[in-house]
């Protein structure tokens, strides 16, 4: 065994030699194996067309003895064997893979057909100059029929007769909401592939038309309110919603109805989704649970991403904050249109890490706080972005009503720090990213964003496109709403809500993230752009729908406790002041601001003495001047003491009182005693939820006091 290995070892000729005889083998074996099933195929064609137009001919000359009629007939089958066969070839029907034959196999059997009937009647004239006896015309045409119908049965048995195999198939029991397109993609896929365990066993839709007829086989039973009664009668154990891009009062129904059915429901994939690269692989195997997101009726938006892609491709682009919800999503949609270089600044080193090995391409980390003005000149001079995105802020409403000068020095001070910096650096776009609590603010963090917006328009260059994106509360951001009420009900609850008629507006990242980017192509320069945020969602309801999300029912599994307003909350967010004339834009989703501004002169003596208030630490005066600068020019009364706001809150409030079991507390730890101390989103920008505010240790619970 030793010798033959050595030998083996010593001549690599002969091991080229063998593979490439193995190789040879293989496409030998490969090619031997498709003439064997075409080969078949032209047998088995060869076959019907004998026995089609024989049937048709014995039929024609039922009253007449073969020997009269079988001698020309025998040469006409010669004629129609070669012609049906040549046309098969012509038009590839011996070249496909015919288990997953659709529409585009049967239209070719239907040419194929079709071509070679069309021949033989045109050869009818070349017979009768021959002087030939020919076959009567009626048997060509009824015989060719039969060619058709049986040429057809043979490429898509499999098929045909898939309902028969469905009826003893074993799985998941699936009803699917919509007899469009999308859900018979869907029942067609739990067809074609049984291994995957899902049998179609009824489609439900809300169009009375189709109730009583089959799709694909399967029944469809009723409308979206008839799934409880009929899950016993068909034994369904899964709801598939299987309409694209479905309202939010759809959703609603289908959850409904599949709770009350005691079923799971899981929604398709979205076709934009798909198209963007969100979800990989069939449709069916994609299918998710239900989100909140869901339920809050967010049509799609749709970005110009070629004006976009011009914008930022090639370019030097600095992102603050962006280890952030929103900056770190920044991050990775402008990743996608190929910038130069790509800049990440953070004061948080785990963030900033987190984002950089997340995005695909090279980027470079910039371990700088906003409001050290000197780190923030050395970086953005030797970096010389060409466009800036400021994302980086305090935005916790809470924690900044008890530290004031924390948040003029990073929101206010730190924004003049970037934007004086990047018009030194030469950067011909900036955009920060701004708040609807700027919009006649009440609370610190509101003020700090509304006077951040004034600094951005004072210093902006003339020749460069300096603006500001202006929108509410985004989805799933730390320390957010929707993740907080998600661990309240993992906890077995309360759902703390502040006020049962609180509203807030809501988008996705995602969403917003793209309308920014839409909004800095838009800009000319000393604008304020406002985000359309849809319909303001009540709190008290978003959540009884994580509640009913989660399987589980309000009151009984889960309660919601009621503890008051917290200083700083309104009870409805606005996206502009009265003042601000709003004026459309290229895109429907954004909309171009006239802010009311102040003097400049006025604005710079006043930043002046609050700088040099927060240098000494006065907390009181740095909230004086603070309310005095955001509101002077917007119409609203200058903001009271946080103890005069929170009485007040109380006092004015009626509707704290909402009977058994209810808990009024204004700035008090909840039942679960957690400190509001995560990272900002929606409750962080008060949206309702109870998250108490504590003492220092909540100030710096994890907080980046640069991500936004």
């Amino acid at each position: 065994m030793a010798m033959a290995i050595r030998g083996e070892r010593g001549n690599p000729g002969r091991r080229r030699s063998r593979g490439g005889s193995a190789f040879r083998g293989d496409r030998l074996a490969s090619r031997a194996s498709h003439v064997r099933a075409r080969a078949l195929f032209v047998v088995l064609d060869a076959v019907a067309v004998a026995a089609a137009y024989g049937v048709s001919e014995v039929t024609y000359f039922r009253d007449r003895p073969p020997a009269i009629y079988w001698q020309h007939f025998m040469l006409f089958l010669v004629l129609a064997l070669s012609v049906h066969l040549a046309a098969n070839a012509i038009f590839g029907l011996y070249g496909r893979i015919w288990r997953y034959a659709g529409i585009e196999e049967a239209r070719q059997v239907l040419f194929s057909a079709g071509a070679a009937l069309a021949v033989l009647v045109v050869l009818r004239p070349l017979w009768r100059m021959a002087r030939l006896e020919v076959v009567p015309p009626q048997v060509v045409v009824v015989g060719a029929a039969f060619v058709t119908m049986a040429m057809g049965a043979l490429r898509f048995h499999s098929r045909l007769f898939a309902w028969q195999r469905g009826t003893n198939r074993v799985g998941l029991r699936v009803a699917v909401i919509g007899s469009r397109d999308a859900g018979a993609e869907a029942i067609r896929e739990m067809l074609r592939t049984p291994v995957a365990g899902f049998v179609p066993v009824a489609v439900f839709d809300d169009d009375a038309r189709s109730h009583g007829l089959s799709l694909i086989g399967v029944p469809v039973v009723g409308g979206i309110d008839d799934i409880p009664a009929a899950a016993a009668r068909y034994t369904i154990q899964q709801v598939l919603l299987a309409i694209p891009n479905p309202p939010p009062d759809i959703v609603d129904r289908a959850l409904r109805a599949a709770e009350a059915a005691g079923v799971v429901m899981k929604i398709l994939p979205s076709a934009r989704d798909m198209a963007v690269g969100k979800q990989h692989g069939a449709p069916l195997r994609q299918a998710r649970e239900p989100r909140i997101e869901d339920l809050l009726g967010r049509t799609a938006v749709s970005t110009d991403l070629d004006a976009v892609r011009r914008s930022l491709a090639g370019q030097r682009v600095l992102i603050t904050g962006a280890g952030g919800s929103i900056g770190s999503e920044i991050a990775r949609q402008v990743a996608e249109f190929g910038p130069s270089r790509l800049l990440l600044l953070d004061h948080d080193e785990t963030h900033l890490h987190d984002i950089a090995v997340e995005l695909p391409g090279e980027c470079e980390q910039l371990l700088v706080d906003v409001s050290d003005r000197g780190a923030v000149f050395e970086a953005l001079l030797r970096h010389r972005p060409d466009v800036v995105f400021h994302a980086a802020a305090h935005k916790h409403v809470p924690v900044l009503e008890q530290h004031p000068v924390e948040a003029v020095n990073v929101n206010i001070f730190g924004t003049r720090n970037i934007v004086q910096a990047a018009a030194a650096a030469g950067t011909a776009r900036f955009v920060l990213i701004s708040s609807d609590k700027a919009v006649a603010p009440i609370s610190v963090m509101g003020a700090t964003k509304r006077v951040a917006e004034e600094v951005v328009l004072a210093h902006a260059p003339a020749d460069a496109a300096y603006t500001v994106v202006r929108f509410g509360n985004v989805l799933g951001s730390r320390g957010s709403v929707i993740p907080t009420f998600a661990r309240q009900i993992a906890a077995g609850g309360p759902l703390t809500v502040t006020d049962p008629r609180m509203t807030r507006f809501f988008m996705s990242v995602e969403e917003a993230v793209q309308l920014v980017l839409q909004a800095s192509v838009l800009s000319a320069g000393r604008e304020i752009f406002m985000l359309e945020m849809g319909e303001p969602v009540l709190i008290l309801d978003l959540a009884k729908r994580m509640i009913r999300l989660s399987g589980l029912e309000e009151g009984k599994d889960i309660p919601i406790r009621m503890i008051g307003r917290r200083p700083g909350e309104k009870l409805h967010e606005e996206l502009h002041s009265p003042e601000e004339g709003a004026f459309p834009t290229g895109h429907p989703f954004i909309r171009r601001l006239v802010p009311v501004r102040a003097p400049e002169d006025q604005v710079a003596a006043q930043l002046r003495g609050m700088r040099e208030a927060a240098v000494r630490r006065d907390a009181t005066q740095v909230r004086e001047l603070l309310f005095s600068l955001a509101t002077a020019h917007a119409g609203v009364s200058p903001r009271p003491s946080p103890g005069e706001t929170a009485e007040g809150a109380a006092a004015d409030d009626p509707a704290l009182s909402y009977g058994p079991g209810a808990v009024v507390a204004t700035g008090a730890a909840n039942g679960n005693g957690h400190a509001n101390g995560s990272h900002g989103g929606a409750d962080a920008n008060g949206t309702g939820l109870a998250t108490p505010v504590g003492s220092g240790r909540a100030a710096h619970a994890g907080h980046d006091p640069v991500s936004a």
